[in-house]
């Protein structure tokens, strides 16, 4: 149940009276990495910029509309190529810097264009961005290239985060620090210690909470401790003991205990691009649309769901989950038909050889892929998919994906043809962020970071991207997004496999959880009742 900001988890929560004060225990599965909001998709990442950084607009939870918050209101011309807000007055950065209309330009002409001298990166949710011109100290106008409907949303969320000037000022590597990200939110940073734990503090002046929300003014909250916490088992044995009040990233399997103990589980959807394994055809194991064809098939999506997955893991129907905007169902294309697989290898040429293994000119279809710590039992399912795949004839190796080493050999398509991949964001730009060559170019096209191999593009998939980001009408953008989700799957770029939520487990007597469109926690509206 996705639930959001000033919305009660249950409805008991709405009939009680919010008490101010307290420290909220919050166990984090893995450390933060960078926090340049642009940066914040990754969610260990976005659970503390959401604390600490307002954005422009609101996404609503429950009906996905843009809501006013840091901007009161807005305009966007025919062709949404310039977009105008208008500013609320009396906010300031926790630093006592206004948050104005200049402040907001420069955010965005950061985001936008990026800081090639600070190493900042351009953000992946904002498309053909061209400047900001302040009109007045409470007015700000944006213009694009080309028409860019995804920016409205993209100004709600989590890579969106207002940071004072101090914070754009510094450079890339120093804002793995998260005492340097000065925000408006409802809570600061007081103290780090890095890798290990940090302490957020209610800001007692804060009064600019998003426009519709029944709460307004300070976080109920008085301060709260995030303790990064790698192990599942101690993170649970935490909660249950009451050492801990709030956890993320509870196994499915571990949902029933929980459960069991009066606890609550919250898997609220990340609605954007699912849960998959992708291929990199510049890789000449895969290259051949007959290869990934046959392991699309040959995957059996409702044995992985079903034997490492609980009901809040929905198997997959498509490229992205059916709770995001543009979905369009093709479990007619993703069916497991594991003689089509066979037959599919043996036509390209594959045949079994005597260690069972699938060879062709010399070569064995042996293959490898690394798993994703982020994504829920990652290992286990590509593990799963390993033994599918072994019934066909093909071999799928599933190595560590904790070293610097993994991450460099997870770009490079010689040694790494096979990945899993996911990303949240409740807008079908979040297609174009998947795939798209300069943002987080999945499929791996003119070879990632190989030396070795450089010829794969697909220039249509390409054009249906540039396309997505840059048609103003919704209808027809909505169209495209399902024309490229046909097209992922025609030419076997991706295996979706489920939608992935963003899994959680509180406490009894804490009151007022939310998360944002996409899954990240808000503390915000949270409230601690007295233990019973």
């Amino acid at each position: 149940m996705a639930i959001g900001w000033g919305q009660a988890s249950l409805a008991a929560d709405r009939n009680k009276t919010p008490s101010i004060g307290g420290t909220l225990v919050y166990l984090e599965q893995q450390t933060h990495t960078n926090l340049y909001p642009p940066a914040g998709g990754f969610y260990p990442n976005g659970g503390i910029l959401n604390q600490i950084t307002d954005k422009l607009t609101y996404q609503n939870p429950q009906t996905l509309e843009i809501e006013p918050w840091i901007a009161e209101a807005w305009t966007v011309n025919a062709d949404a190529t310039e977009y105008t807000f208008k500013i609320r007055s009396g906010i300031t950065f926790s630093d006592g810097t206004p948050l104005d209309a200049a402040a907001v330009a420069k955010n965005y002409d950061t985001f936008g264009r990026g800081n090639r001298e600070l190493k900042l990166p351009i953000s992946e949710v904002i498309n053909n961005y061209e400047r900001s011109e302040v009109l007045d100290p409470l007015t700000v106008k944006f213009y694009f290239k080309r028409s860019s409907p995804g920016f409205l949303q993209g100004t709600s969320v989590i890579g969106s985060g207002l940071v004072s000037l101090a914070t754009l000022s510094l450079p890339y590597e120093a804002l793995g620090d998260a005492t340097k990200i000065i925000g408006s939110g409802p809570f600061v940073v007081t103290s780090e210690t890095l890798g290990r734990e940090l302490t957020l503090a209610a800001r007692k002046d804060y009064n600019w909470g998003p426009a519709k929300l029944a709460h307004q003014g300070r976080a109920y909250l008085d301060t709260i401790k995030l303790i990064v916490t790698p192990e599942d088992s101690v993170r649970i044995g935490a909660l249950l003991a009451g050492q801990a009040d709030f956890i993320r990233q509870i196994q499915a399997y571990d949902e029933k205990q929980v459960e069991d103990e009066g606890y609550r589980i919250h898997a609220p959807s990340t609605r954007g691009v699912n849960n998959s394994v992708v291929f990199r055809p510049d890789n000449p194991l895969v290259a051949d649309i007959r290869v990934r064809r046959a392991l699309l098939h040959a995957t059996n999506t409702d044995e992985i769901v079903s034997t490492l997955f609980s009901h809040n893991y929905p198997k997959a129907t498509s490229i992205i989950a059916r709770t995001a905007l543009g979905y369009t169902d093709l479990s007619s294309k993703l069916t497991y038909d594991i003689d089509k697989a066979k037959a599919l290898l043996d036509e390209a040429g594959w045949k079994v050889g005597s260690n069972g293994l699938r060879q062709k000119d010399g070569q064995t279809l042996d293959l490898s892929a690394y798993e994703s710590l982020p994504q829920p039992q990652n290992k286990e399912t590509l593990q799963l998919v390993a033994q599918q795949w072994g019934k066909i004839g093909v071999k799928l190796n599933v190595l560590t994906g904790d070293s610097g080493t993994a991450t460099v050999n997870n770009l490079d398509p010689s040694k790494a043809p096979v990945s899993p991949a996911m990303v949240g964001r409740a807008d079908p730009d979040v297609i174009k962020s998947q795939y798209y060559p300069t943002n987080r170019n999945v499929l791996l096209q003119k070879g990632g970071n190989s030396d070795k191999v450089k010829s794969f593009v697909d220039e249509k998939l390409n054009s249906l991207l540039e396309s997505l980001a840059s048609e103003p009408d919704r209808i027809k953008r909505l169209a495209i997004a399902g024309e490229i989700q046909s097209y992922v799957i025609d030419q076997a770029y991706a295996i979706p496999i489920f939608e992935e939520p963003q899994a959680f487990a509180a406490a009894p007597y804490v009151n007022g959880i939310a998360f944002e469109a996409v899954g990240r926690p808000s503390f915000y509206d949270i409230w601690l009742a007295p233990r019973s």
